[in-house]
């Protein structure tokens, strides 16, 4: 049977893009879809925007920190519209460079939604039909708002990019990565930012140690934290929205942002029509080589619901191409990845948390809080961590744990050594970089505590 293309990709994030690219550096015939814009969440809407904001929003902390060195400077306000400018101006320039990442490497593109018509055929948004011999969805996720009352007041982190102004009042409803990150970014551009979460702590999953500083540092920059908290219903009076929460209190924001989850986006795709199997959240399931129940159809990035960071994505696709177009069965590594949360203070993590790894074997734990040398100069009260989780049998580090400016830079280097099977005496003959933060990780000489 002959098709159109060897390979026809629907979506254009990081994943889609980096698995239409491959394949066709291998010679297949390959055409891309993508109904929005290229690039995906994590160039548009996600971990690059954000980034910048995160720069934007730490300067005023410099300008403080740089007085107390000796500046003499004057800062004004934060010029919103100066900044949204050239972040977009950004990310056009970043979408142009996807776009010819396909188009020189003779991949086809359609800037339309697709969904599959049968096995091997995908149908276009105006009803144009393109068959392959294989189908890859990498459609990604998107933010999800819950149905209460006055919910559709909300808005997700797809429209903090997008504001008119900024509130001088906001609202962050959720305790992840996300919200945690969002309520850093806009308490440092001087929004009067509260953040509630329904659980005891935020950032839950991560290393309880580290999220309890995170919190408690949060709180100390101003951030309004209310934990055990949710919303029961929210209303316009006038121009701001009124939120009634579970603790009792009725208060006035000018926005509300939740981000207390995101989806798989794989709805009307004709999945079901076809007989790909989907999961509870909706996420399409694959198997360890990213095929579904389908043979021809697989799957990469948050559409599966497995690691949801774009450098896997990215590594599944290079693991999809290897199977598929090299004939070599490569199931993507999803064990020990370096992850950095862009909260304020950061975190740097790799491995198990130290609750994960005492449930696993008995562990040590090697840990030091302190006061970094820059900060403390200019008078500030901030606090680092920096903690090892070592087995006791192996002596390997099954966990790194970095609360600390730059932390996502360290974790990168921590995380070659973890990944490697490092042990804790390997740390130990590894010489100090002084004077450094992360000389802490080799000059930590008793545990706190064994388990």
């Amino acid at each position: 049977m002959s098709f159109d293309y060897d390979l026809f990709v629907i979506g254009g994030g990081s994943g889609g893009v980096r698995a239409a690219r491959v394949a066709a550096q291998e010679g297949a015939k390959v055409a891309l879809a993508e109904e929005d814009r290229y690039g995906g969440t994590c160039v548009i809407r996600g971990c690059v925007p954000k980034k910048l904001m995160v720069f934007a929003s730490e300067y005023s902390g410099m300008v403080e920190d740089a007085k107390a060195y000796g500046w003499d400077i004057t800062a004004g306000g934060f010029d919103w519209d100066a900044f949204k400018g050239k972040l977009h101006g950004e990310l056009d320039r970043l979408e142009g460079i996807y776009r010819n990442i396909l188009k020189n490497n003779g991949v086809e593109s359609f800037d339309s939604r697709a969904k599959l018509a049968d096995a091997h055929t995908v149908e276009l948004a105006d009803g144009t039909r393109k068959t392959a011999k294989h189908i890859l969805i990498a459609t990604g996720g998107w933010p999800t708002v819950p149905e209460f009352p006055g919910s559709e007041l909300a808005i997700t982190s797809n429209e903090m990019f997008h504001l008119d102004k900024l509130p001088e009042s906001l609202l962050i409803v959720g305790g992840g990565y996300i919200a945690s990150e969002f309520a850093g970014i806009m308490n440092g551009l001087g929004v009067k930012t509260t953040q509630f979460y329904r659980g005891a702590q935020i950032l839950r999953g991560f290393d309880d140690e580290a999220r309890g500083l995170i919190s408690e540092e949060m709180c100390q920059a101003g951030i309004d934290v209310h934990l055990g908290t949710n919303v029961l219903e929210m209303r316009k009076e006038g121009e701001k929205i009124l939120v009634k929460s579970t603790n009792g209190q009725e208060r006035l924001f000018d926005k509300v942002m939740y981000a207390t989850g995101r989806h798989p986006n794989a709805d009307n795709l004709g999945l079901e029509e076809i007989g790909v199997e989907r999961g509870r959240k909706g996420e399409i399931i694959v198997d360890e080589y990213s095929q579904t129940s389908v043979p021809s159809v697989y799957a990469i990035g948050d559409v599966t619901d497995r690691v949801a960071l774009t450098p896997v994505a990215i590594r599944e696709a290079m693991a999809f191409v290897e199977t598929v177009f090299k004939g070599n069965p490569t199931s993507p590594d999803h064990e020990l990845i370096p992850t950095a949360i862009f909260t304020q203070p950061e975190m740097g993590t790799v491995g198990l948390s130290e609750e994960e790894a005492r449930e696993q074997e008995p562990v040590e734990v090697y840990a030091t809080s302190f006061k970094p040398m820059q900060q403390a100069f200019a008078g500030r009260a901030q606090r680092v961590l920096m903690k090892l989780i070592v087995s006791k049998a192996t002596r390997k580090v099954l966990g790194c744990h970095i609360v600390a400016p730059g932390a996502g830079e360290m974790i990168q280097l921590a995380g070659i050594a973890v990944k490697m099977g490092a042990t804790k005496e390997d740390f130990d003959r590894t010489v100090a970089v002084h004077p450094t933060m992360s000389e802490e990780l080799v000059t930590l000489k008793s545990p706190v505590r064994s388990a």
